[in-house]
């Protein structure tokens, strides 16, 4: 057989899910086991080496080519990694959180013992990535063992520092825009706990789901993933103008969370030397050191939060 088409592996004795195969190409692509330009093993080799049926295979493939990883996934002839695929030490490209957020949420929830620690100022973003995980388990098709689900979000007794109106002498009652995000806040944080709570019931799952809140505005977002992975993005302001408030637009100074570009750091985001396959030590060092500033904030200055 022709090397470029080999896998790079031995065949796997347990059958995988396509999000698995998916994780398992892109890591080999984030290692240079696979190079930009090269093309992939076929689809019945893949199958083979992972003791799936090849519609398993297709389904990460396209995984890959929605990241813009892989080339040619549609045609007869194998895929090919693409040209500009990061090679080697480099991480994974950023995404906008609404984009980048699901697929490792989805590799999160692959494993028995889930645990994801966010700190956000809406958790929007979390709650529709989460979801479509919720939605495989009531399909049967993911059952986890345990989830458990830590959240630091805005107290609703602090004055935010953004969303604030660009002219605020002019801006007439600035506490609806306050109660506006307390709204959204509130209301996306029971559909995540209403959702992730029934799975008690419906599925014997063992969720746990705590949410405490910050006494500052968060300038930036961050998700922990099975303390593995750290998804990171900045909250950046721009001018925006909001058409809700007596009919008269108001030009407000807020930040877009869901495309914020979300930086991804640990053996998910492609971060492996191409000699040992480890994650990179900085990636390693940059998630222990969110772990544990996740956890002085929750530990110390966070305080109960009530969802009303």
């Amino acid at each position: 057989m022709d090397p470029e088409h080999a896998s790079v592996r031995e065949p796997r004795a347990s059958r995988a899910s396509h999000r698995e195969i998916a994780d398992e190409l892109r890591s080999r692509i984030g290692s240079g086991a696979l190079r930009p330009g090269q093309r992939m093993p076929t689809q019945a080799e893949l199958a083979e080496e992972f003791g799936v049926e090849r519609g398993a295979v297709r389904q990460a493939l396209d995984i890959l080519h929605a990241e813009r990883l892989l080339t040619g996934v549609s045609k007869g002839s194998p895929a090919r990694v693409a040209e500009d695929a990061w090679p080697g030490w480099s991480a994974a490209p950023p995404q906008p959180t609404v984009v980048g957020l699901g697929p490792r949420v989805a590799a999160a929830f692959a494993a028995p013992q889930v645990r994801i620690d966010a700190l956000c100022l809406t958790s929007v973003s979390l709650t529709l990535a989460v979801g479509e995980q919720l939605r495989l388990i009531h399909a049967g098709e993911l059952k986890p063992a345990k989830i458990d689900v830590r959240v630091l979000l805005p107290s609703h007794r602090i004055e935010l520092a953004f969303p604030t109106p660009v002219d605020p002498e002019n801006a007439g009652d600035g506490g609806l825009l306050h109660e506006r995000w307390l709204a959204v806040r509130n209301a996306q944080g029971l559909v995540l706990r209403q959702n992730l709570l029934a799975l008690r019931t419906t599925h014997g799952i063992d969720v746990r789901l705590t949410f405490r809140a910050l006494p500052f505005t968060p300038p930036v977002k961050l998700y922990l993933l099975n303390e593995a992975e750290a998804l990171f993005a900045y909250y950046t302001l721009g001018r925006h103008e909001q058409r809700e408030f007596g009919g008269e637009p108001l030009q407000l100074y807020d930040a877009d969370g869901t495309r914020s570009m979300l930086f991804a750091f640990g053996p998910g985001a492609g971060t492996r030397d191409a000699e040992t396959g480890d994650a990179g030590p900085r990636d390693a060092a940059f998630v222990a050191e969110s772990r544990r500033w996740f956890d002085a904030l929750w530990e110390t200055i966070s305080s109960d939060l009530e969802l009303t």
